[in-house]
């Protein structure tokens, strides 16, 4: 680039552009593996800048790469596209126009701060080293940083680090947060179907009631956190929602017990697993009933490394200062998909503020939740002072 850019000049003449875009993904959310009109958005403004880009990988995600001076070196940058199935509660002009989905988690920001960071980078100087801007599908529930990786994510961009970021609303805008080792947590979603025998409710000797033996599962479920591993490994095993029967007074054949667990240690996690088996086994061996207990939309815990949780942290103090650094905010037992990024690749996950100074927003997957447009710069500032801090510290 014959004229490079300052990065101060180059944000306040974009800022009203970038808002513009990101309140469009808002109005337009799309479900995982949906993000069709998001990866041509993403798409789009990525080729007018003149990247090549890379389309299809886990259906509906978007890749492109600046080339560095050797090309075998690379980082990836990461932001994630998808909305939820909430229906939204705001009534801003650019609430989602399609019912029953939004964007409460602001991957319409990530989105937007990634493709701000792209274009920006592409207008400073060559760095030693390639950067990928990945746009992921499917992390609601979709384990789509997986399938990217099984699409090979890694082979065909070959990466050295992976960082990702996500807002985040009880921070106040302007800070960040991070911490070494696990900041997110370990889940995987359980549905539990008891088989009894259905009868009349007067006469419940004539059947098998399944409902006291789901209601004994869920009351022995919560000792397992409490005493089944050490009490110093953070882990929390939620029932969520318990389903049985469709009148008042038929005792059912089935009952259905659905819920997560969620650990900051994935060895942990297998454990927890195995004793809700050995629970539900022999509870239902006692009251003579059948149990099936199936686990899916495994999550690992989201572990950064110590080399690139200390880089993310130098550039966030040199960036924004020492009082806007959150060097050790406590782990959250949420589950974040980058988790599968990090067990293949170093690097780091953190934290940027959402919430307005002095003011209490909307938190994560709540249907009043909207990303505040304000940190857009912020979070274009620590992409690309992370991406040069990267090869200078190589």
């Amino acid at each position: 680039m014959t004229h490079p850019i300052d990065l101060d000049t180059w944000l306040a003449d974009n800022e009203t552009a970038l808002r513009t875009l990101r309140r469009d993904l808002h109005a337009h959310p799309e479900l995982r593996f949906e993000e069709r009109r998001t990866a041509d958005i993403v798409a789009g403004y990525l080729t007018s800048l003149g990247y090549t880009v890379e389309r299809g990988m886990a259906g509906t995600g978007v890749v492109a790469s600046l080339p560095g001076k050797d090309p075998s070196r690379g980082i990836v940058l990461r932001a994630d596209m998808d909305a939820l199935p909430i229906q939204e509660a705001n009534t801003f002009a650019h609430a989602s126009c399609h019912h029953g989905v939004m964007h409460a988690c602001g991957h319409d920001g990530h989105t937007t701060m990634l493709l701000g960071a792209a274009h920006a980078l592409r207008q400073l100087p060559q760095l030693p080293g390639s950067v990928h801007f990945v746009f992921q599908p499917g992390e609601e529930g979709g384990a789509g940083a997986q399938k990217m990786i099984d699409d090979g994510l890694f082979e065909r961009f070959p990466t050295q680090a992976v960082f990702g970021m996500h807002n985040w609303p009880t921070l106040p805008a302007g800070e960040f947060g991070l911490r070494s080792g696990p900041i997110m947590a370990a889940g995987v979603r359980f549905r539990i179907t008891i088989r009894g025998k259905g009868a009349h409710a007067a006469q419940p000797h004539l059947g098998l009631d399944p409902i006291p033996l789901a209601c004994s599962m869920v009351l022995q479920f919560q000792t397992l956190a409490a005493r089944h591993k050490d009490p110093v490994s953070a882990a929390v095993v939620s029932v969520c929602m318990v389903h049985a029967g469709d009148t008042d007074n038929v005792i059912p054949d089935t009952a259905e017990l659905r819920g997560t667990i969620r650990t900051l240690c994935s060895t942990v996690l297998g454990q927890l697993q195995n004793d809700m088996c050995r629970i539900g086994d022999g509870l239902a061996a006692a009251y003579g009933a059948s149990i099936e207990s199936e686990f899916f939309q495994y999550y690992p815990a989201t572990v950064n490394t110590r080399e690139e949780t200390a880089l993310c942290e130098r550039v966030m103090r040199e960036t924004f200062g020492d009082a806007a650094t959150h060097a050790d905010v406590p782990p959250n037992m949420t589950s974040e998909d980058f988790g599968f990024m990090l067990e293949a690749k170093p690097g780091a996950y953190v934290l940027i503020g959402n919430a307005p100074r002095g003011e209490t927003g909307a938190g994560l997957h709540h249907p009043a939740y909207d990303f505040n447009d304000g940190i857009i710069g912020d979070g274009i500032r620590y992409w690309v002072a992370l991406a040069q801090a990267y090869y200078q510290s190589k």
